[in-house]
């Protein structure tokens, strides 16, 4: 599939011209300084509408510790002005932060799989997990700014010929296991911690991955940047369909040669059997410092609990949130003493579907802090970072390298192993926290 897309938008050797190119507000300031250089009041894009522009990773920093500690506010502030005029000025769609300031529309990939890609379509973006969007059946990579600022002008990007990895889950993820589990999982592998991963593009199949929600192969598809990956995408199904129509209302179809023909060579095949999984969780550190929640013989004590990012900001991550906070509010428990809940939107339909499902007041009665969408404390910019080396997190953010949510030490984990262990005060599972074995009280 990845090999007929790209052809469907080949563009000359080495290039392909991509339906959806965007960019965030780190970055468009870099590259409208490039253009300017280039060809001054004689810039031009090529085909404006196909450029979307997003504010997602500043638009809390006046509410982030080091943010603030270090006076960066003001450069924030300035490179979303920069980011605005340069949307003013060529007419592009642009998802910009809120009348009050407090948060944005959405983070780039959630709203690109939201609202913009469609199967068998190519999409560009200046970000590591662009890849986000192949749930939806589609190409998703990341480029660089210089590359970025070419495309705005050509329309085309330039593409070599990455391999195609097969993982292909057998059986059924179980109850109470999730994408993020099993994400956990095959970054722990040999072979992906071997660098088996790095520069290919992951495409995830079997009957596990046919049995998930798009929200649920959003979260294999955007993290293929941690494996490596250069690309990652699900085929194409019914589900994709019923995603399309009930978040746009839109009717789209899947076409016979959106699939992988059968005998296609792949540069290797990764099997997983989901129906041995478990909760899993990753050391601080590294991503792939994973193993069984169930393996780890001493909990850590935790002060932070984050639930958001683009990865665990979608509408299936909050509804796990819900299930676990709801059953802990009617038990009579709330967050544990000396802990911080965060659960920040990914997106504004989002915390619109949780208003209207009345998912938010089971959220306040245990406590929880909910936050306006935006990339937040998974970019070290909004409140849930961690301020003091001591301080332990557990966060359902994509990584965990050191100082990418504060000093502290960061564990990653499930949106359900993350809402449990908020109201454990330690690292526990649901099923743990429901069994009693580690409740707080």
């Amino acid at each position: 599939l990845f090999e007929k897309i790209v052809e469907r938008h080949r563009a000359g050797a080495g290039q392909v011209r991509p339906d959806w190119r965007f960019i965030h507000e780190y970055y468009t300031g870099m590259a409208a300084h490039l253009l300017d250089q280039a060809f001054g009041d004689g810039l031009r894009l090529h085909d404006p509408r196909s450029i979307v522009c997003f504010e997602d990773h500043l638009t809390l920093a006046h509410r982030s510790p080091l943010h603030v500690a270090r006076g960066l506010v003001p450069g924030a502030r300035r490179l979303g002005l920069v980011h605005r005029a340069f949307v003013a000025r060529h007419g592009l769609v642009d998802h910009g932060v809120h009348v009050d300031g407090e948060g944005s529309e959405g983070i780039s990939h959630a709203l690109m799989a939201e609202r913009y890609a469609k199967p068998g379509q190519l999409l560009v973006g200046t970000d590591s997990h662009t890849p986000h969007s192949g749930a939806l059946g589609c190409i998703a990579f990341g480029v660089g700014t210089t590359e970025m600022a070419r495309a705005f002008v050509t329309g085309n990007v330039r593409l070599g010929t990455p391999q195609v990895l097969r993982v292909q889950v057998e059986g059924r993820v179980a109850a109470g296991v999730s994408a993020k589990d099993l994400a956990l999982h095959l970054l722990a592998t040999p072979r992906l911690r071997a660098g088996g991963g790095i520069g290919r593009v992951f495409e995830f199949g079997g009957p596990a991955v046919c049995a998930l929600t798009t929200d649920e192969r959003a979260t294999l598809t955007n993290m293929t940047a941690e494996m490596g990956g250069f690309a990652g995408y699900v085929e194409p199904d019914e589900e994709t369909v019923r995603f399309i129509a009930g978040r746009r209302g839109e009717a789209v179809a899947i076409e016979p040669w959106m699939r992988s023909d059968p005998g296609a060579p792949y540069a290797e095949v990764l099997t997983v059997d989901a129906s041995a999984l478990s909760p899993w969780v990753a050391r601080p550190g590294d991503p792939g410092r994973g193993l069984p929640l169930a393996d780890l013989a001493e909990r850590p004590a935790i002060h932070i609990a984050y639930g958001g990012s683009c990865t665990a900001g979608k509408r299936a991550d909050f509804e796990a949130y819900h299930a676990v906070l709801t059953w802990a509010a009617a038990q009579g428990l709330r967050v544990a003493d000396g802990v911080q809940l965060y659960l920040q939107f990914g997106t504004d339909d989002v915390r619109a579907h949780a208003e209207a499902a009345g998912w938010c007041a089971a959220f306040a009665a245990v406590g929880a802090n909910l936050l306006p969408p935006g990339c937040g404390a998974c970019a070290n910019g909004g409140p849930g970072a961690s301020t003091q080396p001591g301080q332990v997190t557990v966060s359902a953010i994509n990584r965990n390298f050191p100082g990418r949510s504060g000093p502290g030490q960061v564990w990653l984990a499930s949106p359900a192993t993350v809402a449990a262990s908020a109201i454990a005060g330690r690292l526990v599972s649901f099923d743990e926290l429901r069994a009693g074995h580690w409740a707080a009280r």
